[in-house]
């Protein structure tokens, strides 16, 4: 261990012990690192930020990592980017800080991040799982891995059962089935409903306003979008005014709390950054993550096997019909699939695109066969 680190280290042991004394109350303080260089917000903001959530809970001390400005607060001046993410490493190895709040962090593959946000309608919280970093590279298990993740972090935060609901976005039937198989074979958890009139778990936009679900599902990039429009809407967009921030990465051999917030994040947002940070750390969430992922993984890597069509098979339409009817619930990424294995069937059908999302058009007197054979091939 540095020389320097040694010294931080006995510095903050003297200065809890004066804490406490000053205080009367025996407090192990949460010490969370904040870093401030390259925000396009005003860096003495994130200052403030910081001082506020310390006078709102002396339970915390928030360790600036960035250029020195004036302050009260304990900090370690860098400038430059790179030596930025050197002290930050370097300050939670050395365990001087127990987490950090960083507006930029390079997580592997397989570690996403859990962002927090205020459902506007109900002004309850709601998880959007994931939001940053990637889970997985291959999207349906990515989105299933997302689901683990946001479970964890919810619960961490103290929604002791939370509910999930899958985002209507590519993909999302396929993943809905997966996670229906993980529940039927031991991996416990509680599906939320859309409160939209034909109800289920996958999720439209109304519900995300109305906060239907505790953790919503959706791939990275689509979350990364939702957080900046949850969190700066009513602002232009330059400023984030509301929310939690990205969250806490989390993925397997996590032993690190690093929440992120972006270079646009406001005093508002770094202060519920800051607090989200210290929820994590004080719940452990490695622990709860580590249980839950290694229950998992028995069954995401181990997916169910389908009896879809050889894409070299070649298939020719059936005879034209008068379509008067249609299927939904397939997913938009196996509808050609599923419309090929009909003709196969001699049946006559076409892929088609309703208002809640993609649908199989075909006669009625045709559909309950139809509905059989999908079904058997694991399309629901």
């Amino acid at each position: 261990m540095k020389s320097g680190i040694k010294k931080d280290l006995v510095l903050e042991v003297f200065s809890e012990l004066a804490y406490n004394l000053r205080t009367g109350q025996n407090l192990s303080r949460i010490k969370i690192g904040l870093t401030i260089s390259g925000s396009e917000i005003d860096a003495s903001e994130l200052i403030k930020a910081a001082e506020l959530v310390m006078k709102k809970d002396p339970s915390l001390e928030v360790i600036i990592i960035g250029e020195s400005l004036e302050t009260n607060l304990q900090v370690y001046n860098v400038t430059d980017e790179k030596e930025v993410h050197e002290k930050l490493n370097e300050l939670l190895k050395a365990n001087v800080i127990d987490g950090a709040v960083a507006m930029n962090y390079s997580f592997p593959i397989g570690v996403a991040t859990v962002g927090k946000v205020i459902a506007p309608a109900t002004g309850k919280p709601m998880y959007i799982a994931t939001t940053t970093g990637t889970s997985d590279t291959d999207r349906i298990k990515s989105m299933v891995k997302n689901t683990v993740y946001g479970i964890a972090v919810a619960k961490t935060d103290g929604i002791d059962n939370p509910t999930v609901g899958i985002l209507n976005i590519e993909g999302a039937r396929q993943v809905e089935r997966q996670l229906n198989n993980m529940r039927k074979n031991g991996f416990n958890f509680t599906w939320g409903h859309s409160k939209r009139s034909d109800g289920g778990q996958i999720l439209r936009g109304n519900d995300l306003i109305m906060g239907s679900v505790d953790v919503v599902i959706t791939d990275t990039l689509t979350g990364n979008i939702l957080m900046k429009l949850f969190s700066a809407y009513n602002s232009g967009g330059e400023y984030e005014t509301m929310g939690y921030g990205y969250g806490p990465g989390v993925g397997p051999d996590i032993d690190n709390i690093v929440c992120i917030v972006s270079r646009a994040s406001g005093m508002p947002v770094v202060c519920g950054a800051i607090e989200y940070c210290a929820s994590m750390i004080r719940n452990n969430l490695n622990k709860i993550s580590t249980e839950l992922i290694t229950n998992a993984d028995k069954y995401i890597n181990k997916p169910k096997e389908t009896k879809h069509l050889n894409q070299q098979e070649n298939i020719t339409c059936p005879p034209e019909k008068t379509t008067n009817s249609q299927i939904d619930g397939i997913d938009i990424l196996e509808l050609d699939d599923a419309v090929r294995l009909l003709w196969k069937n001699n049946i006559y059908a076409t892929s088609g695109m309703g208002c809640t999302g993609p649908v199989i058009l075909l006669a009625a007197d045709d559909k309950e066969k139809a509905m059989e054979i999908l079904k058997s091939s694991q399309y629901f």
